[in-house]
């Protein structure tokens, strides 16, 4: 069966899980699916909503990495290429080749010759020949606004785009239907190793019914094998001395007339020469990444700060001189936290690997780390460490490239998925919402609105208009009563304006007050 409607927490408790995964990102997505195509009675529980965390606020980017090749880390870029074109051919509408351009100008590091030799490795790397040089009146033809001041041409490379979050929410329906089972905001509070060497797990009920009667009622999970994947929050539930360092990324989503951008580009920031990407998302264009460690509250939903507008629109002001955006042009800000594995070496944040680590203690098998495209293989590690596939399994299902990740064939509909689709409308919008609500366990209109259907970052109201067509549908499938929507209608609208807005002033207070992690 397909995700669908939540399972009581008081029936999953009945039940001796072969596998608990706790985390609903991408990473304990990946090992919930591999898990339970092994035909285990695996149950995964996020004490959020499915992506809530990194996991829908990365930069949607299905690659390689080109700056990890100028870091010397072949093995993360020949992986994530591989797995690229696996997704790539088997998930057509979710994620699309993209092309992606680097301008190359007079005096620059790094220059055409050093990049087109990365650019060959990195074609190599995933098997295909797929770049070129284009001289600058090309590339001003391609992109008319685009600062000409001492441009000599731009390299073309390709790379991929998705929908992050609905990426993940296609994983768990894989797993669902390989058997497996997930349920979101049920928050695993203590686990403890039992004699016989099974383990015992406190999950606390956080859903909306709870909160409102101020009343989270524990149960006790029993399963063989725990997984730790809740990435930022790793070192609470992994028993070790802390391994994570909290990275923050912003991006920014203008209206495409601002900013007009068919194709992606690779551009040098004016101030410390950090690689910025402008490109199109769902109708809109997004700026982005800063990359800075996070000193706040990771419990809080992560802000993009003025100092971060700043440096992004100054970025864009300085490589396109006559779009002139400011503030008011922002229809919604963005902020993720990666979860790093910190290499103690007191690094620039910029600098710091996107491998991934497993470890192990007191029964708890730890992941974090890594990058959305290599889920499946931070999958296969994981199941590899806990000894449920062999060392020869295990690396022949990492180097094999004709193995399927996904087998079966949903009836989701076609647009929603699409990582260049605008925001749908009328009765195409009203089919999407109501497969939505139907199949993707929706708890909050928060979930609807920014991680299942992107309204909240992609609409200059963040998709209040909307709710006039929505409120019907979430009151017949949700059996929301009037007082509930209006509920929701206030929490939606209280967190877009803290969390995904330009930041006020006083927001930034509240942001000041919040005390830093250790």
């Amino acid at each position: 069966m397909m995700l669908g409607q939540q399972v009581n927490l008081q029936t999953l408790s009945n039940t001796h899980w072969d596998v608990v995964v706790i985390g609903g990102g991408i990473t304990g997505a990946g090992i919930f699916l591999e898990s339970a195509r092994r035909g285990l009675k695996v149950l995964l529980l996020e004490q959020q909503d499915f992506s809530w965390g990194t996991s829908s606020r990365s930069s949607k980017m299905v690659h390689g990495g080109l700056r990890y090749i100028a870091q010397g880390d072949i093995s993360l870029t020949h992986h994530s290429l591989e797995e690229r074109e696996r997704l790539l051919k088997e998930l057509p509408d979710l994620v699309v080749r993209m092309s992606y351009f680097f301008p190359i100008r007079k005096g620059q590091f790094p220059g055409r010759l050093s990049m087109q030799m990365v650019m060959i490795a990195y074609d190599a790397l995933a098997s295909i020949k797929d770049h070129e040089w284009l001289e600058a009146d090309a590339v001003k033809t391609l992109f008319p606004a685009l600062n000409g001041k001492q441009l000599k041409g731009a390299l073309r490379y390709t790379d991929a785009l998705t929908d992050d979050s609905r990426l993940v929410i296609r994983v768990l329906q894989e797993g669902c239907l390989e058997g497996g089972t997930a349920r979101n905001y049920s928050k695993v509070t203590n686990i403890a190793q039992q004699e016989d060497g099974s383990m015992l797990l406190q999950v606390s009920d956080t859903t909306a019914f709870h909160q409102k009667h101020g009343n989270q009622p524990l149960h006790h999970i029993r399963a063989k094998h725990v997984f730790n994947a809740t990435g930022l929050w790793a070192d609470q539930l992994s028993g070790t001395a802390p391994r994570i360092r909290p990275q923050r990324g912003s991006h920014l989503f203008v209206a495409k007339d601002r900013l007009p951008i068919d194709s992606c580009l690779t551009l040098l920031h004016p101030d410390d020469k950090r690689y910025v990407f402008v490109y199109p998302w769902k109708g809109e264009t997004c700026i982005g990444t800063t990359d800075l460690d996070h000193r706040f509250d990771i419990d809080e939903e992560a802000f993009c700060t003025e100092q971060e507008v700043d440096y992004l629109l100054k970025l864009v002001n300085h490589e396109f001189p006559g779009a002139d955006l400011e503030r008011s042009d922002i229809h919604s800000t963005m902020a993720g936290v990666r979860p790093i594995i910190a290499s103690g070496a007191g690094r620039d944040p910029s600098k710091e690997r996107r491998t991934h680590l497993v470890w192990q203690s007191n029964g708890i098998i730890s992941v974090s780390g890594g990058k959305l495209t290599t889920f499946r293989q931070i999958a296969l590690d994981a199941l590899a460490a806990a000894g449920m596939i062999d060392a020869a399994t295990h690396k022949s299902l990492l180097k094999g490239k004709t193995g399927r990740c996904f087998n079966h064939q949903l009836d989701t509909p076609k647009t929603l998925d699409q990582p260049l689709a605008g925001i749908a409308t009328g009765a195409e919008l009203e089919q999407q919402v109501r497969w939505i609500l139907q199949h993707e366990m929706v708890q909050h209109l928060d979930d609807l609105m920014l991680r299942r259907l992107r309204a909240g970052n992609l609409l200059p109201d963040a998709g209040m208009s909307l709710l006039p067509q929505l409120k019907p549908l979430c009151q017949q499938v949700l059996l929301w009563n009037e007082q509930q929507w209006q509920q929701e209608v206030n929490r939606y609208q209280a967190i877009c304006q803290r969390y995904y807005q330009p930041q006020a002033a006083e927001a930034q207070a509240f942001i000041a007050a919040q005390p830093l992690q250790a």
